[in-house]
């Protein structure tokens, strides 16, 4: 997709007017614009190629040289739309402790020292309040600077300050490095599956290298680095049941000890979101959704723009909870909304949306629908495996082989199912059993899996056989982790569908009682 019209799709409808306006503004010409011409083209629900808007912009005589030229020029009045209109909605403290410093250093080239001493004091306890390290260093370099000043601060007093300043801004950001190194370290599971590393021995390596080991509680944005280092590390190792109650301990104590001022609101949401996802997989689902809605809360009081980019996370799994609430219609509209929502999601989050509500309308009995829904995703495996990782990959194989199964079509099932059987073995071959290592049953890890697959293909080939005794019992003994609280909600509702043949009952109603435990 062209990044330029990508940017310019994610606008909201006032904004692709405001930067039309804002570019009238800039030149001072009303008509005959190509800057707005390609604006129009590019805001257009069709995406045309290159090739299509040189012609269109370029009629009499094609010029694919003018027309990079204008692209460059519309990408620097877009960026400079976007810094205007930041520095007007940015409420964080981040950008007041700017705007005061900007003042105070502008005062003193003035002449009028105790008015931008003022400044200075301000921009220090904002930035303090609001835990702004980075922006506090500057604020402190400024009045070392300028202590000589009558109306300065004792300098050893500011020095003393800004010393404490750095340990704490140097703690962050090595918990920010460590944070991102264990997300890189970890791709590795998420593009080849799980067990791929030894997640704990990970991250116990990670801390100790940054000096993080005792790290814990000190602030918002500090906890919330390092409750995400430990989610990453759950989110391979699927002991949710666990990790849920440490999580909302942690949360609780940070709000009863600090509170959370609106500063902190972005370190809030996160630690909302990790704490609702958390008790999502344990199948806490009620309390799930009263942390979601309270994060909901935090959003609406925050300015339009500024976290924008969370809401879909709580949507989704918002309606994720409500479909094992017994509440799949309710989920079903709010993914619709999104989807129809203004600026579109990004694309990850609409590859998201539609494979999440390709299930709930599966859970409906809407086969049509849901295949209809997978199809409109329109990405090879391939690109799937690599950009959203293997899980991601199996979900949608094994959802799209169940809704053909359902649409009457066994032929088309069992060529999906041979593709993830064969893909499975090649990944993760049998190995047999040495002096140094027990045999690793095919497919490895996912072997649970396979078998599943297994069982799926003998209801392709004779659907009656899935009411026998026999193969009730071989349901029954699946492997033991299909049924613990640690496995992911998607497995467990390819576990229902199988069940619900078993039982010759509503999948939905089988899925609510598997998943209620």
């Amino acid at each position: 997709m062209d990044d330029l019209r990508l940017t310019l799709q994610t606008l909201a409808p006032d904004d692709r007017r405001d930067l039309a306006q804002f570019m009238q503004w800039q030149r001072r010409r009303a008509a005959g614009r190509q800057d707005l011409r390609l604006l129009e083209l590019l805001l257009h629900p069709k995406e045309y190629d290159s090739e299509v808007l040189i012609k269109k912009l370029y009629p009499d005589e094609p010029n694919p040289v003018a027309y990079y030229a204008l692209r460059k020029r519309l990408f620097k009045q877009l960026t400079d739309f976007l810094l205007l209109r930041q520095r007007q909605h940015d409420a964080t403290a981040a950008t007041s402790v700017r705007g005061h410093l900007t003042l105070a250093q502008y005062l003193f080239d003035a002449g009028v020292p105790r008015l931008a001493w003022n400044m200075l004091r301000k921009a220090e306890k904002v930035a303090l309040d609001a835990e702004q390290y980075e922006p506090l260093n500057a604020v402190y370099n400024v009045q070392i600077q300028y202590a000589h000043s009558p109306h300065a601060e004792p300098l050893d007093a500011i020095i003393e300050r800004r010393h404490r300043n750095k340990k704490a801004a140097d703690e962050e950001e090595r918990a920010g490095i460590a944070d991102a190194l264990l997300r890189q370290r970890l791709r590795q599971a998420r593009l080849h599956g799980r067990g791929a590393v030894p997640v704990d021995e990970l991250v116990r390596n990670v801390l100790t290298e940054y000096d993080l080991q005792e790290a814990f509680a000190r602030s918002p944005s500090l906890l919330t680095r390092l409750l995400s280092i430990a989610r990453h590390a759950m989110l391979v190792r699927g002991d949710f049941a666990n990790f849920a109650p440490f999580i909302e301990r942690c949360y609780r104590l940070m709000e009863r000890r600090h509170g959370f001022a609106p500063a902190h609101r972005g370190h809030q949401l996160r630690l909302l979101y990790m704490l609702a996802h958390a008790l999502y997989r344990a199948r806490r689902f009620q309390e799930s959704v009263a942390y979601l809605e309270q994060g909901l809360a935090v959003l609406a009081a925050a300015p339009s723009r500024q976290f924008a980019e969370v809401g879909p996370r709580f949507t989704f799994l918002l309606a994720a909870n409500y479909a094992f609430l017994n509440r799949n219609r309710d989920s079903i509209k709010l993914l619709d909304g999104a989807l129809k929502a203004k600026p579109a999601l990004l694309p990850a989050d609409q590859l998201t949306a539609r494979l999440q509500l390709t299930f709930h309308y599966f859970a409906e009995g809407n086969f049509h629908k849901a295949n209809q829904t997978i199809i409109s995703l329109d990405r090879t495996d391939h690109w799937l495996e690599q950009n959203l990782g293997l899980e991601w990959l199996l979900n949608h194989n094994i959802g799209e082989l169940l809704i053909q199964l359902e649409l009457g079509n066994p032929d088309v099932a069992l060529t999906r199912l041979r593709a993830i059987e064969r893909r499975l073995h090649e990944q993760f071959p049998a190995q047999p059993a040495t002096a140094d290592a027990p045999a690793v049953a095919p497919g490895g890890p996912y072997h649970a899996v396979v078998r599943y697959l297994e069982l799926v293909r003998e209801i392709i080939d004779d659907p009656a056989v899935a009411t026998t005794p026999a193969f009730a019992q071989r349901v029954a003994t699946m492997p033991a982790f299909l049924s613990q609280e640690k496995e992911d909600l998607q497995i467990i509702s390819f576990f229902a569908w199988l069940r619900a043949r078993v039982l010759g009952r509503p999948y939905y109603e089988v899925l609510l009682q598997v998943a209620g435990g």
